[in-house]
């Protein structure tokens, strides 16, 4: 079983010679903040593709390893957002170790 936590929001960090396709290259930006749609792990690898909608207003599967968390915003209804609105007012918690 796969949860897709609502109001996900990714963005990229290509890793070179990484998984095809690469995202900087189909038209994602590195600036951008992405809401992912869904989630789709083929049986034959270990890694999960995010369906996000590019720059063009493509839907593209991308990697996960291409992919870092950046916020959560359930509320928010865009695919797309600039990094700096992703921002919080205060500190994210400490990581519990």
């Amino acid at each position: 079983m796969l949860w897709l936590e609502q109001g996900l929001y990714l963005r990229v960090q290509e890793l070179p010679n990484g998984p095809r396709p690469l995202p900087l290259q189909s038209g994602f930006s590195s600036g951008t903040a992405y809401r992912a749609l869904g989630c789709f792990n083929p049986s034959e690898t270990s890694d999960a593709y995010y369906i996000l909608s590019n720059d063009r207003d493509e839907i593209w599967f991308i990697c996960n390893r291409h992919l870092r968390t950046v916020c959560l915003q359930p509320a928010q209804r865009a695919f797309r957002l600039p990094l700096a609105q992703c921002e919080f007012d205060e500190p994210m918690p400490a990581a519990i170790t």
